[in-house]
């Protein structure tokens, strides 16, 4: 089995997956990482879009199959090595739609409030001004939505973690990064906490980023990762031969 990924929130949510599996005592085949240079452009290589069309991260290779999505990845996972991460009766159904939600709405809200806010350089604050409304009243009410969840019980889904936690995890952790307010929100600041608590959550984050810089970057890194969000979001400087 292969894991190619970076250190994305999309590339995170499934190192943390690997991780809570191990911690369940899930007996993995040896799974190999692969680190994709996005900045490079090796995500646009014949090699890559072989295994994802798409040409983004993650892709799990397990065999004859190439599994794209980071959403579809957690199910798979989760599926094929069974735990509480997913329950194998009807109460699935609690937890998909939650992952999901997080795939189509969360993640690429996120997303795009991230890229208007840290990795636009080149573009006019005037131009920007009406992405950044968009995306952070979005992204506020989006809050809103995962606060009334979370009025239910201690997770996202019921007071077992899930890979719904997994999947809306990595995304809301960079909400300083990102400029969207979560401190409004005390039940969302305490599943932050609670879920970073986790032992195997802290070995997820660790791939790609030095310990002592998984929960607070240096200045070099936030200056790296701001110049390489830039060049990515404005496709600049990609070798795609």
């Amino acid at each position: 089995m292969e894991l190619w990924t970076s250190p994305t929130p999309n590339g995170w949510k499934i190192n943390i997956m690997v991780e809570e599996l191990i911690e369940q005592g899930v007996d993995l085949p040896d799974i190999k990482i692969r680190s994709i240079d996005l900045q490079k452009g090796e995500q646009f290589l014949e090699e890559f879009v072989k295994h994802n069309p798409n040409q983004k991260i993650p892709v799990l290779i397990d065999g004859e199959k190439s599994i794209m999505e980071s959403g579809a990845i957690l199910q798979y996972l989760a599926e094929k090595y069974p735990t509480s991460l997913l329950p194998s009766d009807d109460t699935k159904w609690d937890v998909l739609p939650w992952l999901y939600w997080q795939v189509a709405n969360l993640g690429p809200v996120f997303g795009n409030k991230l890229s208007y806010t840290r990795y636009m350089e080149d573009v006019e604050e005037l131009l920007k001004s009406h992405p950044l409304e968009r995306f952070g009243n979005e992204a506020n009410r989006l809050l809103k939505v995962m606060d009334s969840q979370l009025s239910k019980h201690k997770f996202i889904c019921s007071d077992n973690f899930t890979i719904a936690d997994i999947a809306i995890y990595p995304w809301v952790r960079g909400w300083k990064w990102s400029k969207i307010n979560i401190t409004k929100y005390q039940r969302i600041v305490d599943w932050v906490e609670r879920v970073r608590a986790r032992p195997a959550v802290g070995r997820g984050l660790a791939y790609g980023v030095p310990k002592e810089e998984i929960d607070q970057w240096s200045e070099e890194r936030k200056a790296r990762y701001a110049s390489s969000g830039s060049n990515i979001a404005s496709n600049k400087n990609l070798d795609r031969s």
